[in-house]
């Protein structure tokens, strides 16, 4: 029971820090935007972070069977839909804002739990709930009470980011965690890569502190974040 109660918070610990990765890409991704548009950002940021855990886990390889790619391509199409729609928002609105409103997919993923596993939520999670939405009103609403289009599209990327926590979360617990992040993460490069070839212009003159900036987001805020928090999903519960 205390090595159960270790390992959880050694889980959540792990969380803590992924949040703190997460929190230096907005950023991050602002900045690069001037060179490089969304489609691509991901593309380039998954492409590396494929690589970087194919070379680190290339046992791993050998040991992927077909019901992991189809499990894991379904956790890598949702999380691009959710990382498209984050890059394409940020186009529309600021770094901090979208930062503060990206992270109401916190507060989401209890009422989610609650819609599919009918686990109500604590008096905790409403009150945060409640103090969340009201920071949502305060940062996006002007003066006509309406909320601005990035700031939408923010909000809506941050409900498939809370299905991608709970779809992770279930099959992290019934496929090598390893295994996981590089289907999902080689799936959300294929299918960004295809969407920039097609919808978006090939980058040029780009500057090295801008490719330093993609490379920073692949390594550390894609491979090894999606990365720890799998593994750590693993050993705690979704909320």
């Amino acid at each position: 029971m205390q090595n159960n109660k270790k390992t959880r918070l050694l889980a959540d610990l792990t969380l803590l820090l992924v949040a703190f990765l997460w929190g230096t890409t907005f950023v991050g991704s602002k900045a690069i935007l001037t060179y490089f548009s969304p489609m691509y950002i991901i593309a380039i940021r998954f492409i590396l972070a494929t690589a970087f855990m194919s070379l680190i886990f290339h046992k791993k390889l050998k040991e992927i069977k077909k019901s992991d790619l189809k499990n894991g391509g379904l956790v890598g199409v949702v999380l691009f839909v959710a990382f498209a729609l984050q890059l394409i928002g940020l186009q529309y609105t600021t770094a901090g804002k979208q930062a503060f409103l990206a992270g109401t997919y916190v507060v989401m993923v209890p009422f989610l739990v609650w819609a599919l596993y009918r686990k109500r939520p604590d008096l905790r999670a409403f009150l945060g709930a409640l103090v969340c939405f009201v920071g949502i009103g305060f940062l996006t609403l002007n003066e006509s009470f309406s909320i601005g289009f990035g700031d939408t599209i923010t909000l809506i990327s941050s409900a498939f980011f809370a299905g991608h926590i709970m779809i992770n979360g279930y099959f992290a617990k019934k496929i090598d965690v390893v295994i996981l992040s590089i289907v999902q993460f080689g799936t959300l490069a294929l299918l960004s890569l295809v969407a920039a070839l097609l919808f978006e212009k090939v980058p040029t003159n780009v500057p090295v502190t801008a490719w330093a900036g993609v490379v920073y987001l692949g390594i550390f805020c894609s491979a090894l974040a999606y990365f720890l928090q799998t593994v750590a999903q693993k050993y705690t519960i979704s909320t």
